[in-house]
């Protein structure tokens, strides 16, 4: 059975966390749990595996693919 995976914003937001409260919990300053967020640092084992128990999942369902951005066309008529 496939396991779900939840995005690192998504796991922080499901446990009902702002981006400063896991800066404090983290000991980091809270641009880093934004570019953990957004895909532009990955954190190591370590700051993963805290992560993972301050959110209350497996470290194993997080997810940490780059989000991808859609940009909007816009319609001429």
């Amino acid at each position: 059975m496939a396991e779900i995976q939840i995005s690192l914003e998504a796991a922080r937001v499901n446990a009902e966390l702002t981006q400063a409260e896991v800066a404090d919990i983290m000991h980091v300053d809270r641009s880093t749990i934004r570019r953990w967020e957004r895909g532009d640092k990955i954190p190591n084992y370590d700051e993963t595996k805290n992560l993972a128990a301050a959110y209350g999942i497996p470290i194993d369902n997080i997810f940490f693919g780059k989000r991808t951005r859609i940009k909007r066309e816009t319609v001429t008529s």
